[in-house]
């Protein structure tokens, strides 16, 4: 199953992919933060996946432990990096189905898949048995409440993120013309060839990719991009892999705001509903000579 297709036949269950009639046993485990971030990190080597048709980004490895909106943020090399909203994850799942697949979900209110990760090793499939459970149909104990995201009119880069992570940036997007920092819609085209161009360089970037209430992000240098004719466009990044259906990205931004480097580009894709669905920048600090040499990209791309 894909993480968060709303296509999928199984969107509006719950427990997509998990129910008797596939032989699949469930357990509940606490999706609060930090109870779910000790769940997390106890695995060694997970494929963890986030994102949907427009897209998504594929990682293999440990998880560092996550971060709520509002808490500070770093992008951990080698380490599959999650932010998330906490209000917005209602379940999480261990799944174990017929073949032995074990896998993570991490579930909206609307019960779709918004993360999974499958456990690729029999030690953290064994150890997915000390996850700490809950009983069903019980409710945890509410968290508390989200720090309020700073007015985004004039935020930082992480408050832009975390605006994003709130409702995919709908609200934001609607009211961006009260941003007080550069912001223009580029050429969506641009897109592959700002990949094949930091590749063949050797600029490292990086990217996060939105669910709701989660983003995935990876940082490094890109190996290898590809373009298939149907507008698909794929990257592997660092220890990651991420894939955008340009057919189904309705508008690209390059928007500045100020981050540990001063001000710092980022590529914005919205799907045709708006929300934004994956970002392409330089997280927190960089070297003086990536960061110039993003902003010197970034300077040259065409308006839409």
């Amino acid at each position: 199953m894909s993480a968060h297709d709303p296509n999928s036949p199984d969107a509006a269950c719950a427990f997509a992919g998990c129910c008797a009639r596939r032989s699949t046993r469930v357990r509940l485990i606490d999706p609060r933060v930090p109870e779910l971030a000790r769940s997390l990190t106890l695995f060694q080597y997970v494929q963890a996946v986030t994102g949907g048709r427009v897209a998504h980004i594929d990682q293999a490895g440990s998880y560092a432990p996550p971060t709520l909106r509002g808490e500070a943020f770093t992008v951990h090399p080698g380490e599959i990096t999650l932010r998330v909203d906490g209000a917005g994850i209602d379940a999480a799942v261990v799944t174990r189905d017929a073949e032995d697949t074990v896998a993570i979900h991490l579930l909206d209110h609307q019960g779709r898949t918004i993360h999974r990760g499958r456990l690729l090793s029999e030690g953290d499939r064994l150890l997915a048995g000390l996850t700490d459970t809950i009983e069903a149909g019980t409710t945890p104990t509410a968290p508390p409440a989200p720090p309020a995201v700073p007015p985004w009119e004039n935020g930082d880069q992480l408050t832009q993120l975390d605006a994003i992570l709130t409702d995919g940036g709908l609200a934001r997007r609607a009211e961006f013309h009260n941003y007080r920092a550069e912001h223009r819609e580029i050429a969506l085209d641009v897109v592959p060839a700002v990949l094949d161009h930091v590749c063949s360089v050797g600029l490292p970037i990086g990217v996060g990719v939105f669910a709701p209430s989660v983003m995935q992000a990876s940082y490094g240098p890109v190996h290898v991009t590809d373009r298939t004719l149907g507008g698909r466009v794929f990257a592997a990044l660092a220890h990651s892999s991420v894939e955008f259906d340009l057919t189904a990205v309705h508008a690209c931004h390059l928007v500045r705001s100020t981050a540990a480097h001063g001000p710092t580009s980022a590529l914005e894709l919205d799907d045709e509903e708006g929300r934004c669905v994956a970002v392409i920048t330089q997280f927190g600090m960089v070297g003086a000579d990536v960061h110039g040499a993003w902003e010197d990209l970034a300077s040259s791309l065409p308006d839409a």
